[in-house]
């Protein structure tokens, strides 16, 4: 008997747990952080290369960035598999779980790709806590040719959407001039108190902000000792509004607040950008429709938000130009939640590993019923994805 193009997407992936676990917990055992996952994007590539891959490394001008592809049909599905850890905390994000998800989904659909008649394309995207790894990738054509994108990512609750934020990330450098702090102070410039200065200003501004922006941010640098007047002081700032022209209209706001700093001490300020804006998100509903279809039907309850709170990604600025999904796998683990210890140790257990490997059948699954419905297929094959069409959209301010 002919098994169903369902049945041998689930049983192509199940076969192929074993190695699927191992390139997670192996990649939350080797966190790397933006920019830098070179050991991660190799083991994720190397193993899409045993099941058939065309692996191309460093696309878009990023040496961590990677293509894999498989397939010849007019439409082309995009899986996105996040490779970077945060700082000193590892994947408490759980991109080890997101990166081993996207490979399940693509090995189960390599199996079927010439029977649905579509082309698999799965990017190692790296830099997506902080670079727009995404964003550079979409600007430098990583994502031209692709109809649909998806991925999925670990949180304390299951949705089938993801509510998000605008965010742009910036680090704020005072320059100053130092002087012993105790002989000759009155010739230093104090560079940290001009960051001091620009964080009382920031709490003051906070009872004015429109809602749903947010600021937060930490001292990356406050000085070399106590007994030297600071000449070099770094804050990093995070700016989020519920869009992009909400973010354009936010962040003159806080670059006053820095600005008055550097005044008062009279040091002065460089502000750079970490990497291009992430926007809002602007989910396809109908192919989230169908996700959640295919995440209950093996199991997940893959329900609507059950809260306002949101977090900012890049994946975000794809869903602008290509019909996008991004749900969340909950891992049943309140009060442990992302970006916390905690909850990086939930995303190496055994329910995460069970987790990872549905939330790849979901999205395989998904792939699936776009290519089969025609409605479906014709609208995504027929939607302009190019980005020169899309380039008018501001990312930077």
């Amino acid at each position: 008997m002919t098994l169903k193009i369902e049945d041998v997407i689930q049983k192509t992936i199940a076969s192929s747990n074993d190695q699927i676990v191992d390139l997670s917990h192996r990649i939350w055992g080797n966190p790397e952080t933006a920019f830098e996952e070179e050991t991660t994007s190799r083991w994720t590539a190397q193993l899409l290369s045993e099941f058939g891959y065309q692996i191309t490394t460093g696309v878009a001008d990023l040496p961590t960035a990677f293509s894999g592809e498989i397939g010849s049909g007019p439409l082309t599905i995009g899986i996105c598999a996040e490779l970077d850890a945060l700082p000193g905390i590892g994947h408490a994000c759980g991109h080890n779980m997101i990166a081993a998800s996207a490979v399940a989904a693509a090995i189960g659909l390599a199996s079927v790709a010439d029977d649905l008649g579509i082309t698999i394309r799965i990017l190692g995207t790296p830099a997506e806590e902080v670079g727009g790894g995404k964003i550079l990738m979409l600007e430098r054509g990583a994502f031209d040719g692709v109809h649909m994108a998806m991925m999925v990512h670990p949180s304390p609750n299951e949705a089938d959407l993801f509510p998000t934020l605008a965010i742009n990330q910036c680090d704020f450098h005072f320059k100053g001039k130092t002087a012993h702090a105790s002989v000759t102070p009155n010739l230093g410039i104090n560079a940290a108190d001009g960051i001091t200065v620009s964080q009382v200003a920031l709490g003051l501004l906070r009872q004015h902000l429109e809602p749903g922006d947010q600021i937060h941010g930490i001292v990356t640098n406050g000085g070399e000792a106590p007994n030297i007047v600071p000449g070099n002081a770094t804050a990093r700032y995070f700016m989020r509004a519920p869009t992009l022209e909400a973010l354009k209209e936010l962040q003159p706001r806080v670059n006053n607040c820095f600005e008055a700093g550097a005044l008062a001490t009279g040091s002065e300020l460089q502000i750079e950008s970490l990497g291009p804006p992430y926007s809002e998100f602007m989910h396809d509903y109908e192919l989230a429709d169908l996700y959640r279809k295919n995440a209950s039907m093996i199991g997940r309850k893959a329900g609507k938000p059950s809260n306002v709170a949101a977090g900012s990604t890049d994946m975000a600025n794809i869903s602008l130009l290509i019909p996008t999904i991004h749900p969340m796998l909950g891992l049943d683990c309140f009060p442990a939640v992302n970006h916390q210890p905690e909850f990086a140790q939930y995303c190496v257990t055994t329910a995460a590993d069970e987790t990872l490997m549905q939330g790849g059948i979901a999205m395989a699954l998904t792939a699936s019923d776009a290519a089969k419905k025609s409605e479906v297929s014709s609208r995504l094959v027929d939607a302009d994805t190019s980005y020169s069409a899309f380039a008018e959209y501001p990312w930077t301010f």
